[in-house]
């Protein structure tokens, strides 16, 4: 959507508030289908769930390629975003399947790197699709590629280990909840404020002078350069366990830092390079953080509440931050807000570790 949002804003006559909306719009199912989403996938099995979801994204994106209307623009993203919402649970719920109690920060980021893998092709080739063909043959292409996904599905495999019980029956203690809550609300704030970059960067590049193209490709460092940093972080999270969020406290500050720095300097490559490979470090640690309190009777739920919380945490910050960028006159102001978004993030973290460390207490008593 970031990629050619110059173009939409062209065809469709919307300003950046829209585009801002449109985005969001994409996690608004989150808020409604992430509680349940693990209930569904134990209901249907791990496979058609994911394929279902895949149909969903699919649909609309073919929609999108095929209607002149804003309001249809807006219905296809919210099925494509619900068709997200069963994705992105379902996989999580797999991923920790295989890798609960062993080396989960590495896993869980070479899992999430896929967005920023996906988020860096975008910008680097959807803008030049949509150039030479218009905004239809972007979404075209996207609906493309979740269908290949229904068929990669199919090589998937659950561990042999698997339980098959009441998952998503069991409750949740006081404790593990809010630490769930917690954890879902880092990984919520922190993605507001790493997605100011594609969703807004191209957009302030373009108000500088830099063509739609040249704009994707520079923002795209930022993805690519993730693709390394994310499974990096993973893999010394998991090798320092005695402090594994150390890692996570300090390069949070510094990407708040250059989040802020971006729209004031004109070493815009610079920056962009340091925040891919700062960025990602801490993705792997945060996205294992709700594993440590999840029991596999209480995982469904448990990542269901962690996922309602990123999800409403992605459809409120674009939609702000489009409105600041829309009464600011400039996509600076995005930026702005990623950086405080990113820096409330530490003191969370201090205080999961605390949730944790009392709730383990109170287990040895």
């Amino acid at each position: 959507m970031a990629a050619v949002a110059p173009l939409l804003q062209q065809a469709f006559g919307v300003g950046l508030a829209d585009i801002g909306i449109l985005i969001g719009l994409y996690f608004t199912p989150g808020i409604v289908l992430a509680l349940p989403g693990g209930a569904i996938g134990r209901t249907l099995g791990d496979k058609p769930t994911t394929i279902v979801a895949l149909l969903l994204m699919t649909a609309g994106s073919l929609l999108m390629a095929t209607t002149d209307l804003w309001g249809w623009q807006m219905a296809g993203r919210l099925a494509s975003g619900a068709g997200g919402v069963l994705l992105t649970v379902q996989l999580t719920k797999m991923g920790t399947d295989w890798f609960a109690g062993k080396e989960i920060a590495t896993a869980m980021a070479i899992f999430v790197n896929s967005w920023p893998a996906g988020v860096a092709i975008s910008l680097l080739v959807l803008p030049a699709i949509g150039t030479a063909y218009g905004a239809g043959a972007v979404f075209l292409a996207a609906g493309a590629l979740t269908a290949i996904g229904m068929v990669l599905i199919t090589f998937y495999q659950p561990p042999p280990t698997t339980t098959t019980g009441a998952a998503g029956s069991a409750r949740l203690d006081p404790l593990a909840l809010l630490a769930v809550i917690v954890a879902g609300a880092i990984w919520g704030l922190y993605n507001v404020g790493f997605a100011m970059i594609f969703s807004f960067g191209p957009t302030l590049l373009a108000e500088r002078g830099w063509s739609i193209a040249a704009a994707g490709s520079a923002i795209s460092l930022v993805m690519w350069l993730s693709v390394v940093s994310v499974p990096a972080g993973g893999f010394l999270a998991d090798r320092t366990r005695r402090r594994p969020l150390t890692l996570a406290i300090a390069t949070s500050l510094m990407v708040a830092v250059l989040l802020a720095w971006l729209p004031r300097t004109d070493a815009v490559i610079a920056i962009l390079v340091l925040i891919g490979l700062i960025g990602g470090l801490p993705a792997g640690p945060i996205m294992s953080l709700a594993a440590r309190v999840l029991a596999p009777e209480t995982r469904a739920i448990g990542m269901g509440v962690f996922y309602t919380l990123f999800y409403a945490a992605m459809m409120v910050g674009p939609a702000v931050a489009g409105r600041l960028a829309k009464s600011a006159g400039s996509a600076a102001v995005a930026l702005d807000l990623g950086a405080l978004t990113v820096l409330a993030c530490p003191p969370l973290m201090s205080l999961f570790e605390r949730i944790v460390s009392v709730r383990n207490q109170r287990a040895k008593s």
